[in-house]
C-alpha cells in the first residue's frame, strides 16, 4: 500500500524524520490527489449522478470513522460491526457504483432501476465485505497480501468477531479480549483463530455470505433488469465473494 512503500524509501533513503510520518503524509497527500483527479471526470454528468457521488464518499468516510472509534473501543456489538460492514465497503463498493452506472445513463428516469439495484447491491455487499473480514483474520499472507491476522492485531469492529465475542463463554472471551493488542504473537493470533473456529463464529459468516449472495441473485428477478445484464451481474456476486485465489 501507498503508506508502507513511502515508509520503506525513507528509511532505505535514511532521511531525516520518522519513516512511519512520512509514509502516512504521503499517501495522505495521494489520496487527496485522486479525490480531485475523480471529481475532474465528473464534470458534465448529470445531476443525480453528482449528487450519488458526494453520497458516496459521505457513506464511506462515515464507515471509516465507524470503524476507526470501534477499533479504539473495543466495540464488539453485532450492530455496530454491521453497519460498519455494509458503510466502510459494501455501499461503496457494489451497490453505489451500479447506481452511478444507472445515473450516468441520460435521457432517462433511473429510480426504478436504482431500487433494483439496491436490492441486489446491498446483500451482495455486505457478503463482500464479510469475505474479507474472513480473509483478515484468517487469509494466506500469499492471498491476500496482508499479514496473517492482521485484522486481529488491529482489533477490527468486524463481523466475525462481534458474532465470536457474542457467542463466547466466560473463558473463551477472556481469549478474544486480547484481540487489537498489536504486539500478539503468532501463537496467540492462532489462539484466537481456532476461538472463533470453535465458537461457531466461521459457520455463522459463511452462512450469513451464502444467504446474502442468494438474495442479491435472487433480486435480479426485476423487469427494470435487462436480460443481459443478469449473467454479469451473477458472476460479478460469485466472483467478488469466493477470492479463493
Amino acid at each position: 500500500t501507498t503508506h508502507r512503500r513511502f515508509e520503506r524509501l525513507h528509511a532505505e533513503k535514511d532521511w531525516d524524520g520518522e519513516s512511519r510520518r512520512y509514509g502516512e503524509g504521503i499517501a495522505i497527500l495521494v489520496g487527496d490527489i485522486a479525490a480531485v483527479l475523480a471529481d475532474r471526470f465528473l464534470v458534465g454528468v448529470p445531476q443525480s449522478a453528482l449528487e450519488l457521488w458526494n453520497e458516496l464518499r459521505i457513506e464511506l468516510n462515515i464507515g471509516q470513522l465507524l470503524d476507526i472509534t470501534g477499533s479504539v473501543r473495543s466495540d464488539r456489538r453485532i450492530e455496530l460491526a454491521d453497519r460498519i460492514c455494509r458503510y466502510k465497503s459494501g455501499k461503496y463498493t457494489v451497490e453505489r457504483p451500479l447506481h452511478l452506472g444507472a445515473a450516468l445513463v441520460e435521457g432517462r428516469d433511473a429510480t426504478d432501476v436504482i431500487e433494483a439495484l439496491s436490492a441486489y447491491g446491498l446483500p451482495l455487499g455486505d457478503a463482500f465485505q464479510m469475505r474479507d473480514d474472513v480473509m483478515g483474520a484468517f487469509g494466506d499472507t500469499e492471498v491476500t497480501g496482508k499479514p496473517v491476522g492482521g485484522d486481529l492485531r488491529e482489533g477490527k469492529p468486524t463481523p466475525l468477531l462481534a458474532r465470536a465475542v457474542a457467542l463466547a463463554n466466560s473463558s473463551q472471551r477472556k481469549i478474544l479480549d486480547k484481540v487489537g493488542s498489536s504486539d500478539l504473537s503468532d501463537e496467540q493470533v492462532a489462539q484466537i483463530q481456532q476461538t472463533i473456529i470453535d465458537v461457531g463464529a466461521i459457520n455463522e459468516i459463511e452462512r450469513l455470505i451464502a444467504t446474502n449472495i442468494s438474495l442479491a441473485v435472487q433480486a435480479l428477478d426485476s423487469p427494470v433488469i435487462t436480460s443481459d445484464a443478469i449473467e454479469p451481474l451473477v458472476e460479478l456476486a460469485e466472483f467478488i465473494t469466493d477470492r479463493s485465489s
